[in-house]
């Protein structure tokens, strides 16, 4: 079973353990470091994670619509411009609720949400690396088990 044959079920699963280790890792981190309450950083990392994922969906739908239109390829240049605007998209949408919610000015929740940037960029490849890893040792020893049986 190569990475292209997840089922949404998997995919699910896939978005809730990312999303749900990094919260383990992170909120602890966040609010020992701004010196904030574990629930307070624990809200306001649910509701970015929230809105994360939801702008992901709606710059997606966006960016396939773009691609469509016109007859871009996925060339490296159409990866950079849909990363870039993912990311700045982000930026829009999270500093201003980190101000919010931390009571503090759009400089210090967009230098917050730079923090995050470098948490997530090493998060993200440890966490695939560990998942695929893992997930080849489940499927090949279901493999194993079927032919067994």
């Amino acid at each position: 079973m190569q990475a292209t044959d997840k089922k949404l079920g998997e995919r699910i699963l896939h978005a809730v353990l990312y999303e749900a280790c990094a919260m383990a890792l992170l909120v602890p981190l966040a609010a020992l470091v701004l010196r904030k309450n574990m629930l307070h950083m624990g809200a306001l990392a649910l509701m970015m994670s929230t809105a994360a994922m939801l702008w992901n969906m709606v710059f997606n739908a966006l960016f396939e619509r773009l691609e469509r239109r016109f007859g871009w390829q996925r060339t490296v240049a159409v990866r950079s411009l849909h990363a870039l605007g993912f990311e700045g998209g982000l930026v829009v949408l999270l500093v201003p609720l980190a101000a919010w919610w931390l009571d503090t000015g759009y400089w210090q929740a967009f230098l917050l949400d730079l923090g995050f940037f470098v948490f997530f960029l090493p998060y993200t490849y440890a966490f695939n690396w560990l998942y695929d890893h893992l997930r080849a040792r489940f499927v090949a020893r279901r493999a194993l088990s079927a032919v067994t049986e």
